[in-house]
């Protein structure tokens, strides 16, 4: 009975976070490739447009901004989780492969302690 019980929560655990929600202007490389359709070039083209020009408003200017990423693509992308949020999120958006986040140096995070040596 224990057994069945942990396997089905093993599996409820897993379809659960395979639906979790991945904020495209919060997102790190890693997060953006856990959403199928979504490869290493996808995730760096989106990066960088991100950092060069800012956060997504809305799907119609992701589609603009990033290329090869059409509204079908951008629909196909949102149901598989790919959310176009306002950027706040500070889990996902850790500094990919040790880069420093943009603008991390010049400011902390709201409500951040500052401790100087």
């Amino acid at each position: 009975m224990i057994k069945k019980f942990v396997a089905a929560f093993t599996l409820a655990v897993s379809m659960a976070s395979a639906f979790a929600a991945v904020d495209i202007n919060a997102a790190n490389s890693d997060a953006l490739r856990g959403i199928k359709g979504i490869g290493p070039a996808k995730a760096k083209a989106i990066l960088d447009e991100r950092e060069a020009h800012g956060p997504f408003k809305d799907a119609a200017e992701l589609t603009k901004r990033v290329k090869g990423m059409g509204g079908k693509t951008v629909e196909r992308l949102q149901a598989e989780g790919l959310t176009i949020g306002t950027g706040t999120s500070t889990a996902a958006a850790a500094p990919a492969a040790g880069r420093p986040a943009a603008g991390a140096a010049a400011k902390p995070a709201a409500g951040a302690v500052v401790v100087k040596k």
